[in-house]
């Protein structure tokens, strides 16, 4: 009995044997066929990839796809998601903004599972968030007297400072003196100085005026009041021929990627002297760059001797741009604040240990006479303060008269604008404006708009591409010949001669 007990435990054991070994077996082929669809399905990806470049190339150019798609690396697919990696915080951030929902399109029409496209920085185990920045910048401001100021944002290279052009330690807020010609311009200018991070809705700030009138000192009192309310806002300050430079050396170094990150890395751009701008790339640059800080909350500020419709060179995209936030137009400094700037001179001159005791009567007359320029205000009280201080004479009205005389004589014209010279010259031939700008071919609207063509680059300081944009865009060829048809004309031609010297002086004195 026992031995039959045992013989069937023995074959229990057995039977228990052989099952295990079979579900052992069984496990394996699965696993073994679970590996070969992961590795297969892998594979289809891969393929389905390698396809999407392909058509990336021939969708966006080769230039495009070694710019932005040449770093794109697959990773896999998972979750219902492409998952593709790239060597920087920025190349994620363009390619995401500006790509992402074409990268979403071709993998759906590749694999209709893929749900979403993620772009990660290789090396970073998570997504980097939305607002991602390069590596942590370094900001510092100097405020001495011996040495200007910088605000030094650095790469994550550490070994090159992205510097900011100087600061003027005289340029502040409390030096700048308020009028009614200006005073719009300085509040909106302290209130985005003020302003922190927060932003302000004056975004982008956009500063206008002609030579002299306090546009830089805005500028640097901006910067100052900044970095003093909250020393680590990360401050850029360079003027346009300064951000040209720049660009072009990062392309020719092969460094325009770490360029791109930092410009779009810093809390607040202020840009000089826009109009000095110069080269496609450089705008398209310039464009992007802005467009990037204001969308990410940044605050930029722009300083011009025009108004955004204006600015040469530029497309109608960035205009718009420039125009959306606030633009702020200093205007010719009226005689209580010319006055009021001379005495704020004084009085500086005064702590530099130079008192100038000049009298009442004598800066009631420069005030009067130098209306050109805050410049020409400082130019003629230095002339004064140097008879004064070295000559060791009294500066009386008489010798003002004299010694200021030629700035008296320059007299700060009215800028010329090509909308001016369209509406006198139309007024004068018996046209309107809208027929100057159209199509029609007819003598009666050709000749007075080629009249106004060579008025337009003869009076004004536009490009003749810049004419053309003005009279219905159309080509600098046509500008330039119509340029030379009037020129040639004049030679022979008394009665058209006489009709283009009329026109210029009414041009030229403001009359409509």
């Amino acid at each position: 009995m026992a031995t039959g007990a045992a013989g069937v435990a023995m074959e229990l054991s057995e039977d228990a044997d052989a099952s295990a070994n079979w579900v052992s077996g069984g496990a394996d082929r699965q696993a073994e066929t679970a590996g070969a669809a992961v590795t297969d399905s892998g594979a289809r990806h891969a393929e389905a990839w390698s396809r999407i470049v392909q058509r990336l190339r021939a969708e966006f150019g080769e230039d495009i796809y070694r710019s932005w798609f040449k770093g794109l690396s697959f990773v896999e697919v998972s979750d219902m998601t492409a998952v593709l990696t790239v060597a920087t915080p920025f190349l994620r951030m363009w390619i995401r903004t500006n790509y992402g929902a074409r990268l979403l399109a071709l993998w759906r029409a590749e694999c209709p599972g893929v749900e979403r496209v993620d772009v990660r920085v290789r090396g970073v185990e998570t997504a980097t968030p939305e607002r991602s920045t390069p590596a942590p910048v370094q900001r510092r401001l100097r405020d001495t007297r011996s040495a200007p100021a910088l605000v030094q944002p650095a790469t994550a290279s550490g070994d090159q400072l992205f510097e900011s052009a100087p600061l003027d330690p005289r340029f502040k807020f409390e030096t700048f003196a308020v009028g009614e010609s200006n005073k719009i311009a300085h509040d909106t200018a302290l209130s985005v100085a003020t302003s922190g991070s927060a932003g302000t809705m004056f975004n982008p700030l956009f500063i206008h005026g002609g030579v002299g009138r306090g546009k830089t000192h805005l500028l640097h009192a901006i910067a100052w009041k900044a970095a003093e309310l909250d020393p680590s806002r990360r401050i850029l300050h360079l003027s346009a021929e300064q951000f040209v430079f720049r660009f072009v050396s990062a392309v020719r170094s092969d460094a325009a990627i770490p360029f791109k990150e930092t410009l779009r890395s810093i809390d607040l751009m202020l840009i000089d002297d826009l109009q000095f701008l110069q080269g496609k790339a450089t705008h398209r640059e310039f464009s992007h760059t802005m467009n990037a800080l204001i969308e990410g909350c940044r605050q930029v500020v722009i300083v011009a001797d025009r108004p955004p419709a204006d600015l040469c060179g530029f497309d109608d995209r960035t205009r718009s741009r420039l125009a959306g936030g606030l633009v702020a137009a200093i205007g010719s400094q009226e005689l209580a604040l010319r006055r009021q700037i001379l005495e704020a001179r004084v009085r500086a001159l005064a702590e530099r240990g130079q008192s100038v005791d000049l009298s009442t009567e004598v800066l009631d007359y420069v005030a009067r006479q130098v209306s050109s320029s805050g410049r020409d205000l400082e130019g003629a009280l230095n002339r004064l303060a140097a008879y004064r201080c070295f000559a060791n004479v009294p500066v009386t009205l008489d010798l003002a008269e004299r010694v200021i005389r030629d700035l008296v004589a320059t007299q700060e014209r009215p800028q010329i604008r090509i909308e001016d010279i369209q509406r006198v010259v139309a007024m004068h031939y018996q046209v309107s404006r809208s027929d100057l700008v159209s199509n029609r071919r007819t003598r009666a609207i050709v000749v007075p708009r080629q009249i106004a063509m060579y008025l337009a680059k003869v009076l004004t300081p536009r490009s003749l591409p810049e004419i053309g944009r003005r009279f219905g865009n159309r080509d600098h060829t046509t500008v330039l010949h119509a340029v030379r048809k009037i020129e040639g004309l004049l030679a022979k031609d008394r009665s058209l001669a006489r009709d283009i010297e009329t026109l210029r002086r009414r041009i030229e004195d403001g009359e409509s």
